[in-house]
């Protein structure tokens, strides 16, 4: 049985705490590792060995830190297939989609390849008289990350480059999930001349957590998550002086005008439902149609879409998606469609009625894999769960709406507000309802509006505790502290002491 270890220092790390968990292939549903978990001391070790090594690495000319991450971008690039292959087997989406997890990293990495650029300081001269005032951006120190199962690429990317671009030493805790593709990447930031100590690698669950949290050293926490611990971890680095980007859960709305091309909004909508089996904080699981004629036109045709995907194995190319992460995931999605059929929505498809008894992939049985199928709700009203819950699978809740302002008022009155999209060819109101809905993140006839490396990612209201969000130029301000210099230099003629604020005159 392979084992997953910490990554400490630039070599594997046993760790003292003799806890391991089990990590699963989800499209067999069979053990293919044991990954170590961390108890207090191990976190405080790799902390104190961070700590040692980030005061040269943050002293390193920008232009020669980031020729590193230069370096490591094309390593990264070099062992994508395997990467992606690795990805796929611990987290149980297809092959594609975790290059894809892989490359939407990079792109931030990229982004921060501006270090240079984005860390200059301002500069005022003769602010008052003989005085000139400057500020420069500093690192922090050493930082934490913590990151979740469904991209255990991108997000720790989108921590670990820009903190590293900056200066700071990270200590990554990843999801014990799928732990590979975490310490491959730390791997392979030494491979590129990165120091070793400056990228730390520690599993583990609450314990590890708890230890970044309470760490004196860690002066920031970067993490996304579920609402209930993206709040506890927000609230714990409030108590202890840290800086803290947390991201938690969402249920983002799909709002379709009479005007939009239903047949080309039904297969959009459909791969941001059901795309990586809905584990996505950006999938689209609830669809707003406005106008009875739009949704029984719209309802008809993402059934009929629906019921033509195709299920299985992470590898296989004709997946469209594959299985849950675990089964604890599987009999949760079971339980709330069996809910809402109980709550009486109308159930358009069924999930549930997708078996893999029979099949077989690589001469492998998928039978006690985490499968679940497509399934599509119509008739949903606000009070149920298939609404107000995160569901994190690939179940999709038709909610119908007479109006566009109703449509909008579901979409800002939900405890959630990371992502919406709105599918019209009526520009005008495009534009209104951008700037009206409450929700940080818009798509105008885009299903999945994850912006862009350059520009900032991050939800409102529950699904977001902080005040400066993940990549583009929020990432270097959190990342880093600002110093303001003024100075004067002596002048022939002590004026003596002054006992009141100094005036710039």
């Amino acid at each position: 049985m392979r084992t997953i270890h910490h990554y400490v220092n630039g070599t594997s790390y046993e760790g003292t705490s003799g806890q391991t968990q089990d990590v699963f292939c989800p499209s067999t549903g069979k053990v293919q590792a044991q990954v170590v978990l961390a108890n207090k001391g191990d976190v405080d070790h790799a902390i104190a060995e961070a700590a040692k090594a980030q005061p040269a690495w943050g002293n390193t000319n920008p232009q020669k830190r980031i020729r590193v991450l230069n370096r490591w971008l094309q390593l990264i690039t070099e062992n994508m297939d395997e990467l992606a292959r690795t990805l796929a087997l611990e987290h149980g989406k297809t092959f594609p989609d975790a290059k894809g997890d892989i490359q939407r990293g990079l792109d931030v990495v990229e982004f921060a390849l501006g270090a240079p650029h984005l860390l200059k300081g301002e500069y005022s001269t003769q602010v008052g008289t003989g005085i000139d005032t400057y500020s420069m951006r500093q690192p922090l120190g050493v930082v934490a990350g913590i990151t979740p199962f469904n991209f255990p690429a991108m997000i720790p990317l989108w921590k670990a480059g820009p903190a590293l671009a900056a200066g700071n030493a990270m200590v990554l805790k990843p999801s014990e999930r799928d732990p590979s593709v975490p310490v491959r990447l730390a791997e392979l930031f030494v491979e590129a001349g990165g120091p070793q100590g400056v990228l730390q690698v520690i599993h583990g669950g609450k314990e590890a957590v708890d230890a970044i949290l309470d760490s004196d050293i860690i002066q920031a926490v970067g993490f996304v998550g579920s609402t209930p611990i993206a709040q506890y971890i927000y609230t714990r680095a409030a108590e202890t002086n840290k800086r803290a980007q947390c991201f938690g859960g969402a249920k983002n709305h799909a709002i379709v005008l009479p005007d939009a091309d239903i047949e080309a909004t039904a297969s959009a909508i459909v791969g941001a439902a059901f795309g990586s089996a809905g584990e996505r904080c950006m999938a689209l699981p609830v669809v707003v149609p406005v106008g009875q004629e739009t949704a029984d036109k719209l309802a008809a045709s993402i059934a009929e879409k629906a019921r033509a995907l195709k299920v299985g194995h992470s590898l296989d190319p004709e997946s469209d998606y594959g299985p849950l992460v675990t089964q604890d995931s599987l009999d949760r999605v079971n339980r709330i469609v069996s809910e809402g059929v109980e709550a009486g929505a109308t159930l358009l498809v069924d999930g549930r009625e997708w078996t893999f008894t029979d099949k077989t992939f690589d001469g492998e049985s998928l039978a006690e894999g985490f499968y679940a199928g497509p399934t599509f709700f119509d008739n949903v009203t606000t009070d149920m769960d298939l609404y107000t819950v995160e569901i994190f699978g690939p179940v999709l809740a038709m909610v119908r709406a007479n109006t566009l302002e109703e449509a909008t008022a579901l979409a800002t009155n939900h405890e959630y507000g990371n992502g919406v999209a709105i599918f019209t060819q009526n520009g005008g109101a495009a534009r209104e309802f951008a700037r009206n809905v409450q929700v940080g993140m818009v798509g105008i006839n885009v299903p999945i509006p994850v912006p862009i490396a350059y520009h900032t990612f991050g939800g409102w209201k529950a699904s977001g505790f902080g005040d400066l969000n993940q990549h583009g130029p929020d990432s270097f301000r959190f990342y880093t502290k600002t110093k303001t210099v003024t100075q004067a230099w002596p002048q022939a003629e002590d004026a003596g002491p002054q006992f009141t604020m100094p005036l710039m005159n």
